[in-house]
Order: structure tokens, then C-alpha cells, then sequence
């Protein structure tokens, strides 16, 4: 372990004890426990990328996030972020970033990645970009989905935080490993990833404990929540 990502790892396992979070994971034995792959995950809450870590800390592994540069540039996330070795997304010329991320890739790192780009308020996937799929191919090394439910409880884009003793479940599911051809398709894969993502997500929605009352703000409209439609969604 290194020991700037351990101390956050302690720290952070400590804070959601305190709000008594129950994190239920399925399928963490598909994170390879050698080698580089990228994960792909969805994007309903703020706290995502720290409740995604979980799962490869199951099979001994860290995750390297891929995270917009702004996150980086604070005087307190800064440093830890660089201590991490997460990788610095600029939106407006994200070609080194992407170049880090494969270098990463191809060293044996597990690279996280939003294919999302941001939360989605429907808490519905979101159109997907093809950067996993393009880091993927161009590593040689497979791609990961994987969902998360939940952590919209917490605190996720638009609605009120909920920070301390939420006290709900966080189901993260990993589904198995796939390999991107080096001459296949881009955008058919990445459609691909999203089908695949899109049934495991709905799989863990409605294993998940029933949202009634002011909680139908956290479920989407096809599933009788409040939750904005996609089309009206940011």
C-alpha cells in the first residue's frame, strides 16, 4: 500500500462508519488482482469515486481516478490527489490526460473512469463518451463495468446533502472483464459497455430496498420517482 492513498483509505472508512453506510458489493472478483483495466462506472453522486474504490480494495487493489483538473489545483485536495496518483483532466485539452491514463494502463494501473463525464439527475445512465473504450483499446487491456446505487442518498447534483448518519445502503455491483479488439469498432464498443452497464444498473435498482415518501426524489421516473426524465435532466 502507499501511504498517502492508505491514510485516506482510513480516514474515509472511519467517516462512513460514522454515517453508518452499509455497503453491499457483488462481483469485486472480477477486478483482475494483476495487470491494468479500465473501470467504467456510472455518475449519480458526488462521493462515487470513493465508494467505487472499495471493490478493488477487495482484491487487494487501487484505483486511479481520472478527475477534472480543477480538483487538483486545491491547496488541501491538491496534494492528496497527486499523492494518489489520480490523473488531471483539463475538458478544454484532455489529450495528456488521456496519454497518462494509457501510459497507466499499459504499467498495470486500474484506471477509473466516468464515461458519463457528470452526475446524472435522472439517476438513468447518462449518453456515453468513448474515452474508456478508446484508453482500453489503445492499452490492450479490458474493460470493467460497473454500477453504483445509492450514494445519490448522500449527496448527488441539485438536491440536499445528507452527510450525517444517512444511514443507507450502497450497492456496487462489477461485472466481468471484456476485451476491446485493437481494430474494433470505437463507438459500437462504447454503445456496447452502455447496454451492458444499463442491465446491471437495473438489476441493482430493483434489488434494492423500496424509496417511498421524500426518498422518491432519489428514484427515477420509470420507476415511480420524482426524478427528472432524461431528455429534461441535466
Amino acid at each position: 500500500m502507499e501511504p498517502i492513498y492508505t491514510g485516506v483509505i482510513t480516514f474515509a472508512r472511519g467517516v462512513f462508519a460514522v454515517q453508518g453506510l452499509k455497503f453491499e458489493r457483488t462481483g469485486s472478483e472480477h477486478i483482475p488482482r494483476t495487470g491494468g483495466a479500465v473501470i467504467a462506472m456510472n455518475h449519480i453522486g458526488y462521493f462515487d469515486f470513493a465508494y467505487a474504490g472499495y471493490s478493488a480494495l477487495d482484491v487487494s487493489r487501487l484505483v486511479r481516478f481520472m478527475a477534472k483538473k480543477d480538483v487538483f489545483e486545491h491547496r488541501l485536495s491538491g496534494p492528496l490527489m497527486r499523492g494518489m496518483k489520480h490523473i488531471p483532466v483539463d475538458r478544454s485539452a484532455g489529450a495528456d490526460a488521456y496519454h497518462a491514463a494509457v501510459d497507466a494502463l499499459r504499467a498495470g494501473e486500474l484506471i477509473g473512469v466516468f464515461p458519463e463525464t457528470t452526475i446524472s439527475q435522472s439517476f438513468e445512465l447518462r449518453p456515453f463518451k468513448s474515452g474508456a473504450v478508446r484508453m482500453a483499446q489503445a492499452a490492450g487491456v479490458p474493460v470493467i463495468p460497473m454500477v453504483l446505487w445509492g450514494s445519490q442518498r448522500v449527496w448527488t447534483k441539485g438536491l440536499p446533502r445528507q452527510l450525517w448518519r444517512p444511514k443507507v445502503p450502497i450497492r456496487i455491483d462489477v461485472g466481468a472483464p471484456f476485451a476491446i479488439a485493437s481494430d474494433a469498432d470505437v463507438e459500437a464498443e462504447t454503445a456496447a459497455l452502455r447496454e451492458r452497464m444499463a442491465t446491471m444498473l437495473h438489476a441493482v435498482q430493483e434489488s434494492y430496498e423500496p424509496l417511498t415518501g421524500d426518498d422518491l426524489k432519489y428514484l427515477p421516473a420509470r420507476l415511480g420517482g420524482t426524478a427528472p426524465l432524461p431528455e429534461d435532466a441535466g
